[in-house]
């Protein structure tokens, strides 16, 4: 029995521990904490950021501008019953450079 007693005070002296870390937080020691996330927000994520967007701007340089080939498949450009919007056949975000139409590109005449 007693080496259960014992075993119960060091489980809740163990399980109290983490109560006074947190109380002494509270009381203004996660100015170390708030000044690293600040630091690596600047030093690590603002740069991440720019090198993500001079990668998206440097494979738009060189990313071709001319349509893609058409080819009917059977299975793509489905109608079952026409968009509730304009004539039915065009989509709601439709680009007719870049989206085609069952019968092929509106503007097919840059092939």
């Amino acid at each position: 029995m007693a080496a259960l007693g014992r075993f119960s005070q060091s489980l809740l002296k163990s399980v109290g521990a983490p109560a006074r870390q947190l109380s002494a937080a509270a009381h203004g020691q996660t100015h170390d904490a708030t000044r690293m996330w600040k630091i690596l927000s600047f030093v690590v994520a603002l740069p991440g950021v720019g090198v993500c967007m001079l990668n998206t701007f440097l494979k738009m340089q060189h990313h071709s501008q001319d349509q893609p080939e058409f080819v009917p498949y059977p299975h793509l450009r489905i109608r079952s019953k026409p968009f509730p919007w304009g004539d039915g056949n065009h989509s709601l975000f439709h680009n007719s450079h870049v989206n085609a139409l069952p019968t092929g590109y509106e503007d097919s005449s840059h092939h």
